[in-house]
């Protein structure tokens, strides 16, 4: 066991978080899963009329880690080869935010062949609102909105010590190491390029 912070912080002053190797996990594939709009504005568009109806959208995203070579890896899903996304997505209404997670990453990463996944939930690492019917969201409320359009909250997904995983043939499931994403919003968008500031906060633990 090696512990990626300096061994003298306390569990008290440091909380730490468990991560195990890439290779423990086993990747398949199972049938495309698209996007329930065909396009942006399509999205945007019904988000607008979702808003009209019942308010804001509330999503939510996992984040998942692995170690690889000694280094912690956050795991992605690719679209094409520009696109990356965290598993996750929106809630229905009223929908718990743990439960609806649960089952967003059951759709996203489930298995097939009827063995349940189980996800355990963690901490909350990061939250973010839009502010209009456009692509720009922030991690705070910007002064002058008074009514976001979306909260998007991101939390920790404490990974067993061995997994398989179905991705969607659409998807690749990609295992990217946090210097790659630290400060690369142009690569892979400003709220996955800020995990590695906003998970600073735990001491890694490579199991």
């Amino acid at each position: 066991m090696t512990y990626g912070c300096l061994k003298r912080q306390t569990e008290n002053q440091l909380q730490g978080l468990s991560m195990y190797p890439l290779t423990n996990y086993t990747f398949g594939t199972k049938e495309p899963l698209f996007e329930r709009d065909s396009s942006v504005p399509a999205r945007f568009q019904r988000m607008k009329n979702e808003f009209d109806k019942i308010g804001m959208r509330h999503s939510v995203e996992g984040v998942l880690l692995v170690h690889e070579h000694g280094l912690p890896h956050l795991l992605l899903l690719q679209l094409g080869t520009t696109f990356f996304k965290l598993p996750g997505g929106e809630l229905n209404a009223g929908e718990d935010e743990v439960e609806g997670l649960k089952r967003l990453m059951a759709e996203i990463l489930g298995r097939q062949d009827g063995i349940k996944q189980e996800w355990i939930i963690e901490d909350i690492v990061g939250r973010w609102w839009r502010p209009n019917f456009e692509p720009p969201q922030y991690p705070y409320i910007p002064p002058h909105i008074t009514k976001p359009k979306e909260h998007k909250k991101l939390f920790l997904v404490q990974l067993p010590e061995k997994a398989l995983f179905a991705v969607p043939k659409n998807y690749k499931l990609v295992a990217a190491p946090l210097f790659e994403l630290y400060d690369n919003a142009q690569g892979y968008g400003p709220i996955i390029s800020s995990l590695p500031q906003a998970l600073s906060r735990f001491c890694f633990i490579y199991l």
